[in-house]
């Protein structure tokens, strides 16, 4: 992406800013992106700190790039700021939550969304060139991503102040009022990113930094503390009016610039924040609560087009005569019910390929949980809510994730072979298939390639898990890509196992099928047995499932009709895991046996029976715990 630079040096992720003729001014690709690489550097050992910065002289980030907004919402649709904000606040948290350290270099104006990109970070560095300053309320918005947070915790009053008058803050007011943590001179800057990249070790910024310049903050904190004391912003402007000192003039002209509303609402949200309880995610979801409302009930709108589009300056705010009521704060602030900022994953992207009787659903529950997907399928298959592509590689391009449901390794290589090419770098190829152990690897080692994650995660649930959401999945492949698809599991099951790097998913999963056909043959055996012995299926079920004989085959998916919990056997075994499946999965056993020279017996004996029962009896197309109909219609001999 042209408008910012994402990389690795060293023992160091690098995020760049690369908008420097908009004073790289952050769009919501940027936030994704930023995202992103957060997600796939978290648990990357090679990883051991995050440095951001950005190119040109002027400015860190002047802002946010709020021109869709402006579009989107004077056309009635709300829903893009909204999700925007939801997106970003999420990122601000995670990047003061972030378990590795974060440096960020603060040069030239950093304001609102700089504060909330390079605000949060564990070692915040400024220079001469710095000026912060939060100016949301002359936009009719309020302080936002996580700015509130830092308000909140500032010295005194000087969260008001620095809220209501977009005052500026050279490197020593950032730093005692708590938006900054180190001086350096910017000459000093490259060779101390140079010294981070190569040792991973953020300590040095500490010792590199040099005494903190004065502040002129600190030497009116008196003042501002009396003027800027009061319960409501009209209390504050009250006091201003009756200081009469220049100090006082001059913030009262700069609030003077602002919505009304945003400035009654900036104390209120100030004033419920300040405490002992303060925490990140408090403070985004009180302003989630203003963002939400503020494009429809209030002067956001108003003040883009009076700044920024018709550029007259000449805002027509609500209560211009700043007589705002407390009932209207109180609207801006209450919580939002089922709307409220809950920190869940980003909507992605989402090619997915294979659309059979365990696709399908899965793809359908990604679409419900508000991805976008697209969908391709050979034999032309579709799903509830998923958009059809023409092609596999259509399905591909532009997609965050690449899922595939697919019938056996050759076709994922073939699959692989047609899709790789076409998926953006540091895009992620999620193959939900059962395979062989070879086949999930040469793909992965193609993907690495490619630049992509790759993620072998086979599952175990059956239809019916699919359908309900309720999957488990065996992953293989590096930590940070089965972090970032995290959410997708999450969606699509109930529980996600790392097994360790590629290959292993599909090895935990051959294992796991391999224990699951031999104790559904076990019993079915015993079931067979407890008929021609005269016990009733249903003293057998309630002594084994109970005993120590018991298995998930005995006592959630019992074979036999009619017996415990609603099963394929109480619907004439049709198959919620088809035998065929099930001797695919045996047989991938026992070539994964042969290759490592392991003795599986019963492994064996089970593949031979479920060959039998399929190919050569009346298996095909059963559910896999049919076994027990036969073995009531045979004998010993």
């Amino acid at each position: 992406m042209s408008d910012i630079h994402i990389r690795t040096e060293g023992r160091a992720g690098r995020i760049t800013l690369a908008r420097p003729k908009a004073l790289n001014a952050l769009t919501y690709e940027m936030c994704l992106a930023t995202e992103r690489a957060l997600d796939l550097w978290r648990e990357d050992p090679a990883i051991d700190l995050v440095l951001i910065d950005a190119e040109g002289e002027r400015a860190f980030c002047a802002g946010g790039d709020i021109a869709e907004m402006y579009r989107t919402g004077k056309a009635g649709d709300f829903e893009y700021g909204r999700r925007f904000w939801r997106d970003e606040y999420r990122l601000n948290a995670k990047l003061a939550e972030y378990p590795k350290p974060i440096v960020s270099f603060l040069h030239g104006f950093t304001m609102g969304g700089g504060v909330g990109l390079g605000g949060h970070c564990s070692h915040r560095i400024v220079c001469d060139s710095t000026r912060i300053s939060m100016p949301e309320c002359g936009i009719g918005f309020v302080p936002d991503v996580g700015g509130s947070f830092l308000l909140a915790r500032a010295p005194g009053r000087l969260g008001e102040y620095l809220g209501l008058t977009a005052a500026r803050m050279g490197p020593g007011d950032a730093i005692h009022a708590g938006f900054a943590d180190h001086y350096i001179t910017e000459i000093e800057w490259r060779t101390l990113k140079t010294l981070l990249c190569e040792t991973g070790d953020a300590s040095v910024v500490a010792g590199a930094a040099l005494p903190v310049p004065d502040s002129p903050l600190a030497a009116q904190q008196t003042q501002i503390d009396a003027l800027f004391a009061g319960e409501t912003a009209r209390d504050i402007v009250n006091s201003l009016r009756h200081d009469g000192t220049p100090f006082a003039a001059q913030a009262l002209e700069a609030m003077a610039r602002c919505a009304p509303l945003s400035l009654a609402v900036t104390v209120g949200m100030i004033h419920r924040l300040r405490g002992p309880s303060l925490t990140i995610r408090k403070a985004l979801e009180l302003e989630y609560r203003v963002s939400h409302r503020i494009m429809e009930h209030g002067d956001f709108l108003e003040g883009i087009r009076a700044a920024i589009i018709d550029k007259d300056k000449s805002p027509r705010w609500h209560y211009a005569d700043g007589d705002v009521p407390a009932v209207a704060v109180s609207k801006m602030l209450m919580p939002l019910g089922d709307d409220k900022l809950d920190f869940r994953e980003k909507s992605m992207k989402i090619g997915f390929i294979g659309l059979g009787n365990m696709g399908a659903p899965m793809a359908a529950n990604l679409v419900r949980a508000g991805h976008e997907v697209k969908g391709f399928d050979v034999a032309g298959l579709t799903a509830e809510g998923v958009t059809p592509a023409a092609s596999a590689r259509a399905a591909a391009e532009g997609a965050d994730v690449v899922v595939t449901m697919l019938p056996n390794g050759t076709i994922l290589r073939a699959v692989a072979d047609d899709v790789i090419p076409v998926m953006r770098p540091g895009a992620i190829l999620l193959d939900c298939s059962t395979v062989d152990v070879d086949s999930a690897r040469a793909v992965a080692h193609q993907a690495d390639e490619a630049s992509l994650g790759a993620l072998d995660a086979p599952v175990s649930g059956g239809v019916g898990g699919a359908a309900a959401g309720t999957l488990t999945f065996m992953v293989g492949g590096s930590k940070a890509a089965f972090e970032a698809a995290r959410p997708l599991f999450d969606v699509m099951g109930q529980k996600a196992v790392h097994c360790g790097p590629s290959g292993n998913g599909q090895a935990a999963k051959i294992c796991n099928n391999m224990i699951l056909g031999v104790t559904m043959i076990a019993t079915c055996e015993a079931f067979a047995l407890a008929d021609k012995l005269g016990l009733s299926r249903q003293a057998m079920f309630d002594v084994v499932s109970t005993s120590s004989g018991s298995s998930w085959s005995m006592n959630t998916y019992c074979p036999a009709p009619g017996i415990g919990p609603k099963t394929p056997a109480d619907n004439d075994y049709k198959p919620g895991f088809a035998a065929d499946l099930m001797l695919k999965d045996l047989r991938l056993s026992q070539q994964a046996a042969d290759s490592v020279d392991a003795d599986t017996p019963m492994g064996e004996a089970a593949m031979e029976l479920y060959r039998r029962f399929v190919e050569q009896e009346d298996g095909k197309g059963r559910d896999f715990s049919a076994m027990l109909p036969r073995f009531e219609s045979r004998g010993r001999g």
